[in-house]
Protein backbone atom coordinates (compact mmCIF):
# COMPACT_ATOMS: atom_id res chain seq x y z
CA UNK A 1 0.00 0.00 0.00
CA UNK A 2 1.41 3.74 -0.93
CA UNK A 3 0.24 5.13 1.99
CA UNK A 4 2.61 2.40 4.28
CA UNK A 5 5.95 3.75 2.18
CA UNK A 6 5.11 7.37 3.30
CA UNK A 7 5.07 6.11 7.17
CA UNK A 8 8.28 4.31 6.22
CA UNK A 9 9.62 7.60 4.76
CA UNK A 10 8.28 9.75 7.44
CA UNK A 11 9.43 7.46 10.22
CA UNK A 12 13.46 7.06 8.31
CA UNK A 13 13.37 11.02 7.84
CA UNK A 14 12.09 12.34 10.91
CA UNK A 15 11.24 9.09 13.06
CA UNK A 16 14.01 10.19 15.90
CA UNK A 17 12.99 14.27 16.11
CA UNK A 18 11.06 15.68 18.71
CA UNK A 19 7.90 16.91 16.61
CA UNK A 20 7.44 12.98 15.51
CA UNK A 21 7.54 11.88 18.76
CA UNK A 22 4.72 14.16 19.25
CA UNK A 23 3.05 13.13 16.47
CA UNK A 24 3.00 9.49 17.33
CA UNK A 25 1.74 10.07 21.01
CA UNK A 26 -0.88 12.66 19.79
CA UNK A 27 -2.34 11.12 16.87
CA UNK A 28 -2.02 7.23 18.49
CA UNK A 29 -5.82 7.28 19.19
CA UNK A 30 -6.93 8.83 17.13
CA UNK A 31 -10.05 7.25 15.31
CA UNK A 32 -10.67 7.29 11.23
CA UNK A 33 -13.72 9.54 11.86
CA UNK A 34 -10.79 11.96 13.35
CA UNK A 35 -8.35 11.44 11.08
CA UNK A 36 -11.60 12.34 8.10
CA UNK A 37 -12.23 15.70 10.06
CA UNK A 38 -8.39 16.80 10.12
CA UNK A 39 -7.99 15.99 6.32
CA UNK A 40 -11.10 18.05 5.73
CA UNK A 41 -10.41 20.70 7.91
CA UNK A 42 -6.69 21.22 5.92
CA UNK A 43 -8.48 20.75 2.52
CA UNK A 44 -10.17 23.82 3.90
CA UNK A 45 -7.50 25.91 4.94
CA UNK A 46 -5.61 24.61 1.73
CA UNK A 47 -8.79 25.69 -0.75
CA UNK A 48 -8.99 28.79 1.14
CA UNK A 49 -5.18 29.65 0.19
CA UNK A 50 -6.43 29.06 -3.68
CA UNK A 51 -9.58 30.96 -3.47
CA UNK A 52 -7.42 33.92 -1.79
CA UNK A 53 -4.68 33.36 -5.03
CA UNK A 54 -7.58 33.80 -7.73
CA UNK A 55 -9.17 36.61 -5.94
CA UNK A 56 -5.34 38.39 -6.68
CA UNK A 57 -4.32 38.46 -3.42
CA UNK A 58 -0.50 38.45 -2.51
CA UNK A 59 1.47 36.51 -0.55
CA UNK A 60 1.70 38.91 1.91
CA UNK A 61 -1.55 40.34 2.31
CA UNK A 62 -2.92 40.01 5.64
CA UNK A 63 -5.89 37.86 5.05
CA UNK A 64 -3.16 35.60 3.29
CA UNK A 65 -0.79 35.71 6.45
CA UNK A 66 -3.93 34.88 8.85
CA UNK A 67 -4.33 31.95 6.75
CA UNK A 68 -0.56 30.91 6.91
CA UNK A 69 -1.37 31.46 11.48
CA UNK A 70 -4.20 28.64 11.12
CA UNK A 71 -2.21 26.59 8.86
CA UNK A 72 0.49 26.46 12.12
CA UNK A 73 -2.31 26.13 14.27
CA UNK A 74 -4.00 23.32 13.07
CA UNK A 75 -0.82 21.65 13.03
CA UNK A 76 0.35 22.41 16.61
CA UNK A 77 -3.27 21.41 17.72
CA UNK A 78 -3.37 18.42 16.65
CA UNK A 79 0.03 16.97 15.13
CA UNK A 80 3.03 18.24 16.92
CA UNK A 81 4.39 22.12 17.88
CA UNK A 82 5.09 23.36 14.45
CA UNK A 83 7.56 25.80 15.06
CA UNK A 84 8.49 28.75 12.65
CA UNK A 85 11.06 26.69 11.63
CA UNK A 86 8.85 23.52 10.94
CA UNK A 87 6.24 25.73 9.03
CA UNK A 88 9.06 27.25 6.70
CA UNK A 89 10.79 23.45 6.23
CA UNK A 90 6.86 22.30 5.32
CA UNK A 91 6.82 25.52 3.45
CA UNK A 92 9.80 24.30 0.82
CA UNK A 93 8.57 20.74 0.91
CA UNK A 94 5.35 22.23 -0.87
CA UNK A 95 7.19 23.01 -3.68
CA UNK A 96 10.18 21.10 -3.85
CA UNK A 97 8.26 17.54 -3.63
CA UNK A 98 6.17 16.81 -6.41
CA UNK A 99 4.10 14.94 -4.32
CA UNK A 100 2.90 17.72 -1.96
CA UNK A 101 2.73 19.94 -5.06
CA UNK A 102 0.55 17.83 -6.77
CA UNK A 103 -2.14 17.17 -3.97
CA UNK A 104 -1.99 20.88 -3.10
CA UNK A 105 -2.37 22.51 -6.55
CA UNK A 106 -5.24 20.22 -6.85
CA UNK A 107 -6.92 23.21 -5.40
CA UNK A 108 -5.62 25.44 -7.51
CA UNK A 109 -2.33 25.36 -10.28
CA UNK A 110 -0.18 27.64 -8.17
CA UNK A 111 -1.88 27.27 -4.58
CA UNK A 112 1.60 25.68 -3.16
CA UNK A 113 4.22 28.05 -4.80
CA UNK A 114 1.71 31.06 -3.36
CA UNK A 115 1.51 29.14 -0.05
CA UNK A 116 5.15 28.51 -0.09
CA UNK A 117 5.87 32.05 -0.50
CA UNK A 118 3.49 32.94 1.80
CA UNK A 119 4.86 31.09 4.77
CA UNK A 120 8.41 31.96 4.08
CA UNK A 121 7.04 35.81 4.69
CA UNK A 122 5.23 34.43 7.89
CA UNK A 123 8.47 32.71 9.21
CA UNK A 124 10.71 36.08 8.43
CA UNK A 125 8.56 38.39 11.12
Amino acid sequence: MKLDGYNTEVQTRWGKTHAYKQYAEKTKQYSKETWDALTTEMNRILAEFANRMNQGKTSDSPEVQTLVKQLQEHLTEHYYQCTDEILAGLGQMYVLDKRFQTNIDRHATGTAEFISKAIKIYCKK
